[in-house]
């Protein structure tokens, strides 16, 4: 697939770039079917190496729904595949060098009736350590159609020009936010994706999004790639295995 110098221009310039159809339909359909049951699969037990973050309600009788699944290749193979493929990787390399590893993948449930908010915030709040820079990329892969009704994502274009801001936190699952939460922003612009495509973005852009209030899932899959060396990664994912890394 790769990625175009005007494409390359534009994430610089917006801080996000969205690529249509990343995977093709059938692989699509394997990762679907591998995350159908998640929600009660991760009920029953939850499997070695994979950390879940559950959605809140005050109504005990609603069932149990996933808002954040971190390591999500350990879960399904062809999200795993994702993390490797050139798809992805012909992308960033342009953008972040040969030296690519992956720094986490993590499946955003977003349930119907039931995801709620993700509130606005710089991945970098999150990640920032004395040891690292702000060279990570992400590429989010919707798994379902997403627009306004079941809360696809909003970015804040040409944000991540003005550095990392402060932060609030909270002791609760997307519990670093910027000031006033999720208040409605006119700067903010909404992605209205379809399933298969994505969009890349880096660690400082302002994004978020609204509550899922629709009948219909509005799943995804976030692969954050990092610079080799640059802090913790999982694995190398392309370019030189020795080069410098801490593990």
């Amino acid at each position: 697939m790769g990625v175009s110098t005007d494409e390359i221009k534009r994430l610089e310039e917006d801080g996000f770039l969205v690529k249509r159809q990343l995977i093709d339909k059938s692989w699509l359909r394997q990762i679907q079917g591998e995350i159908d049951a998640r929600h009660e699969t991760m009920a029953a037990e939850t499997p070695q190496g994979v950390g879940v973050s559950w959605e809140e309600y005050d109504d005990p009788k609603k069932p149990r729904r996933i808002r954040q699944l971190m390591h999500a290749e350990v879960v399904s193979p062809g999200l795993n595949r994702v993390v490797d493929s050139p798809n992805v990787l012909d992308v960033l390399e342009p953008i972040m060098g040969e030296n690519i590893s992956l720094f986490h993948s993590k499946l955003l449930m977003k349930a119907a009736y039931d995801g709620t908010i993700t509130p606005w915030h710089q991945d970098y709040a999150y990640w920032y350590r004395q040891d690292n820079r702000p060279l990570m990329i992400n590429c989010m892969l919707f798994l379902d159609d997403a627009d306004a009704e079941n809360g696809s994502i909003q970015f804040v274009p040409g944000s991540h020009k003005g550095g990392l801001l402060e932060h609030d936190r909270a002791n609760m699952s997307f519990g670093v936010f910027l000031p006033g939460y999720f208040e409605k922003r006119d700067d903010a612009v909404l992605l209205e994706m379809e399933a298969g495509d994505a969009v890349f973005f880096g660690p400082l852009v302002i994004h978020g999004s609204d509550a899922n209030t629709s009948d219909r899932d509005r799943r995804a899959c976030t692969t954050a790639y990092d610079v080799t060396g640059n802090g913790y990664c999982r694995r190398v994912v392309r370019g030189a295995a020795q080069a410098e890394r801490n593990f």
